[in-house]
């Protein structure tokens, strides 16, 4: 009987102990997830409130804007109206769209065939060119950017409009190469070779086998060339700033910024409408986007 009342002596310590540590840890665990959380919340605030600061300010009065108001006495829906009828405006949006829109197609046609090539095929040189093709990756656009100009507008008399910057998209894109090489090295070969012993060839197991296995790469590189040709300053500059008619949203933004530098609210509203349509493509491919750029970096 002693043995057994010492027993029970023993062991209600323990068991005290044993449930101390268990709500220590999960105190702690809860601390961590509000840690963890807050900081997620800040970073979201760090980066979102910037943009509802210019959505804000895109609906003030003009005698509102840059005070120290934060919220719009009266909702001026009407400048979006007027940047609108601004000339030039639509026709640059129609410009942005040609560009990126068109750009990003040849830029996934003819960059993924390469890609293929460079991920399954086995021939001498094929790591020669893969070098060649980060080579390319590493060069700064500025160091070809005068070669390149005397070609188009000298040689091929293009200066003035944005086929200078859309027919090179044709021809592959080194980045565009790299990340799909990379995504398709995940794909197994076992599903290459049994479309080849069903009798197709490689043109139809790229078709039909690879493509659509290869839709979240497809997609992270067709927004990364959409976004890049969307937000270009530096190529219509270039060759396109002596017509006002082949302008695009960036370069002309720069071009309505100057005429209205007084007017914040309508400069705001042009922003935001440069910004909704990238902000939207994103918002709804994300999660293609995210697991191609995921998916890139599982095999070498």
């Amino acid at each position: 009987m002693t043995r057994v009342l010492e027993a029970r002596d023993t062991s209600a310590p323990s068991s005290a102990s044993a449930a101390a540590s268990e709500r220590t840890a999960r105190r702690r665990a809860l601390l961590e997830w509000i840690a963890v959380h807050s900081l997620g919340v800040a970073a979201a605030l760090f980066f979102t409130l910037p943009f509802v600061f210019v959505v804000l300010t895109s609906l003030m009065g003009g005698q509102q804007t840059l005070t120290r108001d934060l919220v719009p006495d009266t909702w001026e829906w009407g400048n979006y109206r007027q940047v609108l009828d601004t000339p030039g405006f639509l026709t640059w949006w129609k410009n942005t769209l040609l560009y990126a829109g068109f750009g990003t197609l040849l830029t996934v046609v003819s960059s993924v065939p390469v890609a293929y090539a460079l991920a399954k095929f086995r021939f001498r040189g094929r790591n020669l060119a893969l070098m060649l093709v980060i080579s390319m990756m590493m060069l700064p656009p500025q160091v070809v950017v005068i070669p390149m100009y005397l070609f188009w507008a000298k040689q091929m008399d293009l200066s003035g409009s944005l086929w200078p910057l859309i027919i090179p998209m044709a021809f592959g894109d080194a980045f565009s190469i790299f990340l799909l090489r990379q995504f398709l090295t995940t794909i197994p070969d076992e599903y290459l070779d049994a479309a080849r012993v069903d009798g197709c060839g490689e043109l139809r197991t790229l078709l039909r086998v690879v493509l659509p296995m290869a839709k979240p790469g497809i997609a992270a590189v067709a927004l990364f060339q959409f976004f890049y040709a969307w937000n270009d300053y530096f190529g219509p500059q270039i060759y396109a700033s002596e017509n006002p008619a082949a302008w695009t949203l960036s370069y002309g933004l720069e071009s309505f910024k100057g005429a209205h530098h007084t007017d914040w609210n309508l400069t705001m509203a042009a922003t935001v409408l440069v910004m909704a349509p990238v902000i939207l493509v994103f918002f709804f491919a994300q999660k293609a986007f995210v697991e191609g750029v995921t998916l890139t970096g599982v095999k070498g």
